[in-house]
């Protein structure tokens, strides 16, 4: 069974800002494949599920996102190769969006959050967001909703997140996925 966590934070004040891209995949995958939720507070999170697929979206804000993932994968016994993590990344431009396995947080809260409980082994979807003129301004800028000139590249960027991650569904081999999307090039050019 696959594991795949949209990053985010809960409430109508967060919904549209830049730190909730994985919400906003995973939100773009549940209207697609229409998955059965599934309600218990245990899991710290709205979780959804298909056949073989978990989607989860923890509702412990940012920084405790991890607390979250761990419940899902050990309630169902998740491989933590099989865990697929969607999130915001400052050090790609808009409209980019890469994936990898493992790595380093970046400075990334919900990254450091999953990373400390259950390690770094696992898939990530990075979709840029772009990175403030001032690094005093990273948190007010991800914490700000997309202007409206960003939000058709936002939809690409979406929309191709979504992709990998079907195609992420069907085939787990990340030279495979890399070759047939341009990872380094921005979807909105």
């Amino acid at each position: 069974m696959l594991l795949i966590v949209g990053l985010g934070n809960p409430t109508k004040k967060y919904e549209n800002t830049r730190h909730n891209v994985g919400f906003m995949v995973i939100d773009r995958l549940i209207d697609r494949l229409n998955p059965t939720p599934i309600n218990k507070p245990l899991f710290k999170g709205e979780l959804y599920k298909t056949a073989n697929t978990l989607f989860l979206k923890p509702q412990t804000f940012m920084n405790l996102s991890g607390e979250s993932v761990l419940a899902v994968a050990n309630f169902y016994k998740i491989d933590r190769k099989d865990i697929i993590v969607i999130h915001d990344d400052l050090d790609l431009p808009l409209g980019v969006v890469r994936v990898k396995r493992g790595g380093s947080s970046g400075g990334h809260n919900g990254l450091k959050s999953i990373d400390k409980l259950i390690g770094n082994d696992y898939i990530r979807v990075r979709v840029g967001i772009g990175r403030p003129s001032l690094k005093d301004e990273v948190v007010k800028y991800v914490l700000s909703d997309f202007t409206k000139h960003e939000r058709e590249c936002l939809d690409k960027s979406i929309k191709r997140a979504m992709e990998i991650v079907l195609d992420l569904m069907e085939n787990d081999d990340l030279s495979y996925i890399k070759n047939r999307y341009p990872l380094k090039k921005s979807v909105c050019e």
